[in-house]
């Protein structure tokens, strides 16, 4: 009979993507998890095999999470794009004093990992931006479908625009303290889209 785990899976995995958001990838040392999971070094390596492998359970949960942000978002809404501008402002002013840090832990992730270092996780985080962007040009789409947005415009064009603003405005409204700036930002990043 094996025996059973000790320890609640998604609650460690939330605690270590969090650890790793704050943090990043280089600076979180097995030993730094290890206090913070609350979990000797045997089992964590028995639960995750190694550090690489528990950070990705931990960005997956991060994506999981802002899949299900943007989601809550446009349902919330009665248009696309109010659920977008929704989901824009949960994620730059809403979540600033509560998130482990300002910034895209995927972001954050892709401008610390190198090609030299760690081609596989830097191919990983990179691909969940890739999804994530996919996810908005679903959404674009939609708007378009609605006759939200002209139909001569290209939802692709549309995702990748507004995912490289959601970045850099995701930066500045980490160093700023400026709310009603950041707000003004957000209205003008969807006015591009009328």
């Amino acid at each position: 009979m094996s025996e059973q785990a000790k320890f609640n899976r998604d609650d460690v995995i939330e605690k270590a993507k969090n650890l790793y958001w704050e943090k990043g990838y280089h600076a979180t040392s097995m030993r730094n998890l290890q206090e913070v999971m609350d979990m000797r070094p045997g089992s964590l390596y028995a639960a995750f095999g190694n550090k690489d492998n528990l950070f990705k359970e931990a960005l997956n949960r991060y994506a999981e999470q802002g899949a299900v942000n943007l989601t809550n978002g446009i349902a919330q809404e009665k248009t696309v794009l109010a659920g977008l501008k929704r989901f824009v402002r949960s994620v730059t002013i809403c979540s600033k004093g509560t998130a482990p840090s300002g910034m895209c832990m995927v972001v954050k992730t892709i401008a610390e990992l190198t090609q030299n270092d760690s081609p596989e996780l830097l191919a990983y985080a990179t691909s969940i931006l890739e999804r994530v962007e996919t996810s908005f040009v679903r959404a674009f789409e939609q708007a378009i479908d609605n006759c939200e947005i002209s139909s001569d415009k290209d939802p692709n064009e549309l995702a990748r625009y507004f995912q490289i603003q959601l970045i850099g405005l995701r930066t500045y409204a980490q160093v700023s303290n400026d709310t009603e700036a950041v707000d003004r930002y957000i209205d003008g990043i969807f006015e591009q889209f009328l």
